[in-house]
C-alpha cells in the first residue's frame, strides 16, 4: 500500500516500522567500533579472571613480620603457595597466591635481611586487603551489554578483557547516489542553462555522517531508459539507493516510472510537509530478490537534505539496528515562525540554549541557510508564536 501525501510524522513513522536491521557480521573487534550489537556481549571469562594485587608491595599470609619467599609479577604468578608468615614482593595487575590475605603496599613496609633471608616488617592490614577479588567486575557468563547498544572503544576494551576476538553486529548500511540532470555542471562556471551540482558534494558527507557507506556515486542522463539502468545497477550493490531531482511531474520527471519498470513499489508519495513535498521512498528488487529501499530527493538542496533527514534518517538508522526515530527535544520559538496551514514545515535554524532560533536563506533552492544551520525546527501547521513548542531535528 503507498501512502499518498501523509503528514510528516506518519510517513517517517511508517519507513521506521518496515525498516529492518540488516543481517547481522561478526567483525575483528577493531572494526566494530560504532556499529550495533547484534546480540548480547556476554564474558567468557570472569574479571579479575584471578584474584589481583591492587599496589605494588607484598601480598602476605598470616601475621607478621613475614620472610619474603619469592615474587609475584605481572604475568608470571608465584605457583607456591604461602604459609602463615611468608610473603612474596608483587606488582599491581599480578596474580595474588593461593595463601595470601592481603598486599602490603610498598610504602607501608621495609625488609633487611636477618641470618640470609629477607623479613618484611609493616603494620597489619587496616582493613584494606588491597586484593582485587577474582570476579569483582562480573562472572563467566555474565551479559555486559545488550543487543541494540551501539559499540564504543570503551566497549571494545570491556570485550577484550571478556575474551572476545571478535563481535556480531549490524554492518553498516551501504548506499548508492544517483544524480539525475541534464543540467548539472561538475566542475568550474557552469554555462549558460547550467548549474553546478551541489548534492554530488554533500550528499555522501551526510551519509558518512550518518554512518553509512557510500558504494557509489552515479551521474544519469534524463531519459527514462537511463533511470531505469541507473537505479537497477545501484539496487545491486547498495542497501539504499538515493535519487536527486524527477520526484515530481515534469516533463524530465521519470523516477516514478522508472521505479515502476524495475518491479519496484512506491512506499511513500510525496509528504504533506514544506519544504521537499514531492519527496518519495520505495522499494526496489536487490541482488537474488533481495529487497533495497530507495529515496527521491527533489533537486533543490534544501528539499533534498529535509528528505534526507525525514525518510532516508529512519530507513538507514533501522537497517543499522538503531532506533528509527530518536525521541526530539522541544525547544521554544525565538519568534514568530509561520508554517502553510495544511502542511508541516521544517525550518533550517539554531539552537541557542533552550531556544530555537530560524535561519536566513531559507528559499528551497538557496544553500547559504543550510550552510550555517545545525538543523531544522519541526513546526505544526499553521506555525508558532514566539515561545511556543519547536521539535528539533539536528543535522548529524
Amino acid at each position: 500500500m503507498t501512502l499518498v501525501e501523509p503528514r510528516w510524522d506518519a510517513a517517517r513513522a511508517a519507513l521506521a516500522a518496515a525498516a529492518r536491521p540488516l543481517p547481522a557480521i561478526r567483525v575483528p573487534l577493531p572494526d566494530a567500533d560504532g556499529l550495533v550489537l547484534a546480540e548480547d556481549l556476554v564474558a567468557r571469562i570472569p574479571l579479575p579472571p584471578f584474584d589481583t594485587a591492587q599496589m605494588d608491595g607484598w601480598a602476605v599470609a598470616g601475621a607478621g613480620p613475614w620472610t619474603v619467599v619469592g615474587a609475584a609479577l605481572a604475568g608470571r604468578p608465584s605457583g607456591e603457595r604461602l604459609a602463615p608468615g611468608e610473603a612474596v614482593l608483587i606488582a599491581t595487575g599480578a596474580w595474588v597466591p593461593p595463601g595470601a590475605d592481603a598486599v602490603i603496599r610498598s610504602e607501608d613496609g621495609r625488609t633487611w635481611t636477618d641470618d640470609g633471608l629477607v623479613v618484611l616488617h609493616a603494620p597489619g592490614p587496616d582493613g584494606a586487603t588491597h586484593v582485587g577479588p577474582r570476579g569483582a567486575e562480573c562472572a563467566e557468563g555474565e551479559v555486559l551489554a545488550l543487543a541494540g547498544r551501539e559499540v564504543s572503544p570503551a566497549l571494545l576494551g570491556l570485550a577484550a578483557a571478556a575474551g572476545h576476538d571478535d563481535l556480531r553486529v549490524v554492518p553498516r548500511p551501504r548506499a548508492a547516489l544517483v544524480l539525475f540532470g541534464d543540467e548539472l555542471a561538475t566542475s568550474g562556471i557552469p554555462a549558460r542553462g547550467m548549474v553546478r551540482d551541489s548534492l554530488g558534494p554533500q550528499v555522501p558527507a551526510w551519509l558518512a555522517r550518518m554512518g553509512v557507506e557510500v558504494v557509489s556515486v552515479r551521474r544519469c542522463e534524463d531519459t527514462l531508459a537511463a533511470h531505469v539502468g541507473a537505479i537497477e545497477e545501484a539496487a545491486e550493490a547498495a542497501d539504499v539507493v538515493l535519487t536527486t531531482g524527477g520526484t515530481a511531474a515534469g516533463p524530465v520527471d521519470h523516477l516514478h516510472s522508472a521505479i515502476a519498470r524495475s518491479g519496484g513499489r512506491i512506499v511513500i508519495d510525496r509528504v504533506a510537509v514544506r519544504p521537499g513535498h514531492p519527496m518519495l521512498a520505495a522499494t526496489l528488487v536487490g541482488p537474488a530478490g533481495t529487497p533495497a529501499w530507495l529515496v527521491g530527493l527533489p533537486g533543490n538542496p534544501q528539499s533534498a537534505i529535509v528528505t534526507l533527514m525525514s525518510l532516508g534518517a529512519p530507513i538507514l538508522a533501522g537497517l543499522a539496528g538503531r532506533p528509527p526515530l530518536p525521541e526530539m527535544e522541544v525547544l521554544e520559538a525565538e519568534q514568530r515562525i509561520p508554517a502553510p496551514a495544511t502542511e508541516d514545515r521544517l525550518v533550517l535554524g539554531t539552537r541557542e540554549g533552550p531556544r530555537f532560533a530560524p535561519g536566513s536563506h531559507l528559499g528551497s533552492g538557496m544553500l547559504r541557510g543550510l550552510a550555517s544551520a545545525t538543523g531544522f525546527g519541526v513546526l505544526p501547521p499553521g506555525g508558532v508564536h514566539p515561545g511556543g513548542p519547536v521539535r528539533w531535528l539536528p543535522l548529524p
